[in-house]
């Protein structure tokens, strides 16, 4: 922040700012995207809906796909959220909400391949995330196995001197 400056970070947030996430907030964000990510689906479903609507409205009935399609969509659907979130600006919706960051070994925003894998890894093992509570960095099992760190960082976006981990705790 410049001297004299106006910070959009809250007077009382600047101490964590840069600090890792605990996992109340990590959960919070997490269950914000899952809504997020419902949200997206019913979108989906209801366009394919009408769709088929308009296509032949005379024998319309809605689609009935099965467990395994809706499974797979809701996977699909949330590897591509989190992996172009955390590619592009580094989080998610909930992250934003919560005022988080996801960030590479060195503080940096990931790279579609890291943003790619963190994403698979999350959604194949989302229990990882717990291990956060007890880890004395606030390291989910995500985190500990690719050198990420999700962090506390209300800036709008990647901003040069804005704080994040050192090395040591990367």
């Amino acid at each position: 922040m410049a001297e004299g400056g106006v910070s959009p970070v809250p007077r009382e947030a600047r101490p964590y700012q840069g600090q890792r996430a605990g996992v109340v907030t990590r959960m919070t964000a997490a269950v914000i995207d899952a809504v997020v990510v419902a949200g997206i689906l019913l979108l989906g479903y209801a366009a394919v809906a009408g769709l088929r609507f308009m296509l032949n409205p005379l024998t319309f009935s809605l689609p009935r796909p099965s467990w395994l399609v809706n499974l797979t969509l809701g996977l699909v659907v949330t590897m591509c959220y989190l992996t172009l979130g955390w590619a592009i600006g580094g989080r998610s919706y909930g992250a934003l909400v919560m005022g988080l960051r996801v960030v590479g070994p060195r503080g940096r925003r990931l790279r579609l391949p890291g943003a790619f894998v963190r994403a698979l890894v999350c959604v194949l093992f989302p229990i990882g995330l717990l291990w956060s509570a007890v880890d004395p960095r606030n390291r989910s099992i995500q985190d500990v196995l690719l050198r990420t760190s999700v962090i506390y960082d209300w800036q709008p976006r990647d901003v040069p001197g804005t704080p994040s981990p050192s090395r040591s705790e990367a």
